[in-house]
């Protein structure tokens, strides 16, 4: 049987591009213009946007380029690509449980060593009166064994005597994380004043004046300590009060640090309206409470206050000061912590109410001077990546300075 014969195919002939539309020399320009049209409009746009950025990069600053330009799209409209960013970096780079334990604590430079501290309830025996004062007790262990002076308060200026205004020590607070050291300072409030200084940039607000935005030079005789202060107003939406005239509206029932023209300093959740009054040298609101009555906020893990930041459970450097039962103020800071875990290093140190104070490596700092004359100055913890100097010079943003009575 013979197979049927195949038709061959004759392949479809190449368009004939004679046939193709023609772009007339006009409708050619009319493209030309659109596009150039089209560019310049697109430059146009942008020259604000460099403009300000290039303003901003040439203001007064104390911060890194990188941290200014973070800073800068963060209040550009770019907030929330910021702070996602920040939340996948954080998460991929978050601290794996367990590892090889400590063999011993790092070592804190702000020690003194000349004058011995003790613990708990002290007397002082003079010829005629015996002296009672509060010292606080060491802070219990959480990982046992304990490492050599974990706990353990220490003097930090020299000329403190035996009821030395700030005290420092140091801790592992999770069994979880056993490399992670937190650092905590006591400021005892009869021994101590605490003042609160604007930055550079920071309160955002139309202040008359901003002061000096450093430890004034007249001052550093009696300097003890410096920290820093809260989220910037933006970030916190709270409020903010200077020299008795309120700036930004207080908040009730935000976390506030206050001081009144008596020299009392309180840490309280907000409740005199938005209005400081008079009586209020200073108050600086951050967020609600992390810690209130001896117990730790249960809506820190999911709540709804944090979620401006960077999450309140994401690992990441973060400060933040507490009042113990006597009105002395305790601040802490350590790497790799969420609210959650803040809180309950500040409550574990003792505190009865706190609040959280910046976050991010770049922000916390707690500096102590051993000498008058902000001499010897070292920071609470050795990986804190601010210079010792910081508030010696002008900062950006607002912060606290503590001064011996």
């Amino acid at each position: 049987m013979l197979a049927p014969t195949k038709t061959p195919v004759t392949p479809a002939p190449p368009p004939d591009p004679s046939t193709w539309p023609i772009r007339t020399a006009r409708q050619r320009s009319r493209w030309w213009r659109a596009r150039r049209i089209a560019l310049v409009a697109a430059v146009l746009c942008l020259v604000p946007v460099l403009v300000s950025y290039v303003h901003t990069m040439t203001l007064r600053s104390d911060s890194s380029l990188g941290i200014r330009t973070v800073e800068w799209l963060r209040d550009h409209g770019a907030r929330g690509l910021v702070n996602t960013v920040e939340n996948w970096y954080y998460s991929l780079n978050a601290p794996a449980k367990g590892g090889p334990a400590l063999r011993s604590l790092p070592s804190q430079a702000g020690v003194f060593a000349g004058t011995p501290t003790g613990a708990g309830n002290a007397t002082v025996t003079r010829t005629v009166h015996v002296h009672h004062f509060y010292r606080p007790h060491r802070i219990p262990p959480i990982i046992h064994p304990a490492l050599p002076g974990e706990g353990v308060w220490h003097a930090t200026f020299a000329n403190g005597g035996s009821r030395p205004p700030v005290l420092i020590t140091s801790y592992r607070p999770n069994p979880n994380y056993p490399r992670i050291v937190a650092g905590i300072a006591w400021i005892d409030h009869t021994r101590a004043s605490v003042h609160l200084y604007p930055g550079l940039q920071e309160p955002a607000v139309p202040l008359p004046s901003r002061g000096p935005m450093e430890v004034p030079t007249s001052m550093r005789g009696g300097l003890v300590a410096t920290f820093n202060s809260g989220f910037k107003l933006a970030d916190s939406n709270g409020g903010f009060a200077y020299h008795g005239h309120t700036y930004a509206p207080l908040h009730d029932g935000m976390a506030t640090l206050v001081g009144y023209g008596s020299g009392r300093v309180d840490l309280v959740a907000w409740t005199g309206g938005p209005d400081g009054g008079p009586n209020v040298v200073f108050a600086r609101q951050d967020l609600p409470l992390i810690v209130n009555h001896g117990q730790v906020n249960p809506n820190l893990s999911n709540g709804p206050e944090w979620g401006a930041t960077l999450g309140n459970q994401i690992f990441v450097w973060r400060s933040g000061v507490g009042i113990d039962h006597h009105g002395n103020l305790i601040y802490a800071a350590a790497p790799d912590q969420t609210v959650a875990s803040l809180a309950q290093i500040l409550q574990h140190a003792g505190a009865v109410r706190a609040m959280e104070l910046d976050i991010n490596s770049y922000w916390p700092s707690f500096i102590t001077y051993r000498f008058p004359g902000a001499r010897h100055p070292a920071n609470l913890l050795a990986d804190m990546v601010r210079s010792p100097l910081r508030y010696l010079t002008q900062d950006d943003r607002d912060f606290f300075a503590v001064y011996v009575r």
